[in-house]
């Protein structure tokens, strides 16, 4: 019940407070600050997520001119910019990558039984990388290219409810296919992959760890066909072959059979070559677990677009990893509380829902309530996306 709760502490509720003490504890967060602890910065940077603050000077206005609705949710005190800026360059960003893990595990277990639709049993998982460009002036240590900098994000998404299960952060330098070195998934899973995470001794491995893989092939693939088998123009799969490996390198990575499918999307208007170990599955069920993989290109328009990550509130490495994991709670929470409430409007004008009565002491059933049933609210409630 809401019990005369703001929205904004409601959501708040979702975090585990006293796994999160713990988490303090174990990693120190605490030890050079009496006043402005680890609660209180997650509270000021989740806000600046819900409200999608821009600046640091924007951020602290906003949250004194709230500072009496604040209190009951844990701040204490009046905020000022040097507190916080000190407080996410210094305090280890472990401590919410930590909580988005915990985070994570409760989102899984929301959407475990979610069908995608494909008849798999499997679990389904799509990886890919984003990069967010910034001042090479500013993040020095985040050199990219010779006039700018920027960092990459390399996220594994669980694609029955859009979960980042996996999120590392490096330089924009960093290529993706070295991130399946630490892909960590549970046996019979299937990750979908672009072309950039073509590394066959990388993929043969992950095979050797009792996972199956679906990736878009290079074009100057060296192979031989072992068995073709058939194929149905009509549905747009051209080719379906067996083959064997026979580049010098390629051949030695992976030394096993592999599925190759060659499909043309009519949508598109594009011919696609796919790579996969498995060979029970059909030609067009590959070709859809593949097209699954636009997911995860949709995740990171989402959170660009409805979080902050492209506007940093500290310039060092420990201060980017913070705001960005805190974000990825923020995601969480939001998902959590959404799922919760059963209801057909998009996790995205949930958020706006948010952003507007963060402070209204009404329940979030009684707000997304509210909303459907006012007239003006109709565009917002016909819009089919998929958050």
């Amino acid at each position: 019940m809401n019990a005369g709760r703001t929205v904004f502490a409601q959501l708040l509720a979702v975090v585990p407070f006293s796994h999160f003490e713990h988490l303090v504890d174990r990693y120190q967060a605490n030890r050079w600050t009496r006043d402005f602890t680890a609660w209180s910065q997650f509270i000021c940077m989740a806000y600046a997520q819900f409200t999608r603050r821009e600046g640091l000077r924007d951020l602290i206005v906003c949250l004194n001119s709230q500072s009496s609705k604040l209190y009951h949710c844990g701040l204490r005190q009046r905020v000022s910019r040097s507190t916080l800026a000190d407080a996410n360059e210094r305090r280890d960003s472990h401590l919410f990558e930590a909580l988005g893990q915990r985070l994570i595990e409760t989102a899984l277990d929301l959407y475990k039984d979610h069908d995608i639709g494909l008849g798999l049993k499997e679990p389904l998982y799509a990886m890919d990388s984003t990069t967010i460009d910034l001042c090479l002036k500013l993040f020095p240590w985040a050199d990219f290219r010779s006039t700018k900098a920027g960092i990459k994000a390399h996220t594994v998404i669980d694609l029955r409810g859009a979960i980042p299960v996996m999120l590392s952060i490096t330089t924009g330098k960093v290529g993706d296919s070295g991130q399946l070195d630490a892909l960590s998934l549970p046996k019979g899973s299937i990750v979908v992959l672009d072309r950039g995470y073509v590394d066959f001794a990388r993929l043969h491995r992950l095979v050797q760890r009792e996972c199956s893989f679906v990736v878009r092939a290079k074009d100057n693939l060296s192979f031989i066909c072992s068995e073709a088998h058939a194929a149905d123009v009509q549905t747009g799969v051209y080719s379906d072959q067996t083959i064997v490996l026979t580049g010098e390198r390629s051949k030695k990575g992976y030394p096993e059979p592999l599925r190759r499918v060659r499909f043309y999307d009519a949508v598109s208007c594009l011919e696609l070559v796919f790579l996969t170990n498995r060979l029970d599955l059909s030609a067009l069920t590959i070709a859809a677990i593949y097209k699954q993989r636009w997911q995860i290109e949709l995740f990171f328009k989402w959170l660009k677009q409805n979080l902050n990550i492209q506007h940093f509130f500290g310039n060092s490495l420990n201060a980017v990893r913070s705001q960005i994991w805190i974000a990825v709670c923020t995601y969480l929470i939001a998902l959590v509380a959404h799922h919760g409430l059963h209801t057909d409007l998009s996790l995205r004008n949930f958020l706006h829902l948010v952003e507007v009565n963060m402070f209204e002491k009404i329940s979030l059933a009684q707000m997304v309530d509210n909303a459907i049933k006012d007239d003006s609210f109709e565009e917002l409630k016909s819009q089919v996306e998929l958050f």
